[in-house]
């Protein structure tokens, strides 16, 4: 996932926007205390994800893989008044402590967290969504977009995570999880629906406007 000089980094993150204390303490203690910390979107990635929301400015998000809940509070700082982010993730150990951090970030009224497999929970979702973040499991990045672009109207976005998976996608002989990824890759590209763009930043997020 590191594809960037150390040092390089850290000028980066010396360059970027400060996480709030709240972020702080859900980054150490996702690092010190939960499996795979990799899967935390973390400072500069989370940045941007704020700075995404702040600008389309959204009525509802919508979120597949919560974590540990840190993506999530980063993309609610640019709901409008009165929005809402549905966020869906599957691990049930991890709910008390996200329900926690939600109501420490003050964003408690506006998330709606859900626990549970999202290919059911998609198709019951009645919203249209002005930016969706996909950040799940990799073999069904397809399914889970295949899913809600019929939730998106014109000019809303998707985001999704992981799209350069570690460098993986150019190495020949790709894995399950690695094929998903490139699969998923070449659907964007071809679909007529979309214009879209794979950003280099961090593991690659791919980002999508319908049209």
């Amino acid at each position: 996932m590191d594809f960037l000089d150390e040092e390089l980094q850290h000028y980066i993150e010396a360059h970027t926007s400060a996480e709030t204390d709240l972020l702080k303490k859900i980054n150490r203690d996702t690092h010190a205390n939960v499996l795979k910390p990799r899967m935390l979107s973390g400072h500069v990635q989370g940045r941007f994800l704020s700075l995404i929301s702040k600008m389309i400015k959204p009525k509802h998000i919508l979120e597949i893989g919560t974590y540990t809940g840190y993506s999530a509070i980063c993309l609610a700082e640019g709901l409008v008044p009165g929005g809402k982010l549905i966020t869906i993730d599957i691990n049930q150990e991890l709910e008390l402590k996200v329900r926690n951090s939600f109501k420490e970030s003050g964003y408690a009224d506006q998330i709606d967290y859900r626990i549970g497999d999202a290919r059911k929970i998609i198709p019951q979702l009645t919203e249209t969504f002005d930016l969706i973040f996909i950040d799940a499991d990799k073999e069904n990045y397809a399914l889970y977009f295949d899913l809600v672009i019929n939730k998106v109207p014109s000019g809303g976005f998707i985001l999704a995570d992981n799209v350069l998976w570690s460098g993986k996608v150019v190495q020949p002989k790709p894995d399950k999880d690695t094929q998903a990824i490139i699969d998923f890759n070449l659907k964007i590209q071809s679909d007529p629906r979309v214009e879209n763009l794979l950003l280099s930043l961090r593991d690659g997020i791919m980002i999508i406007r319908r049209g």
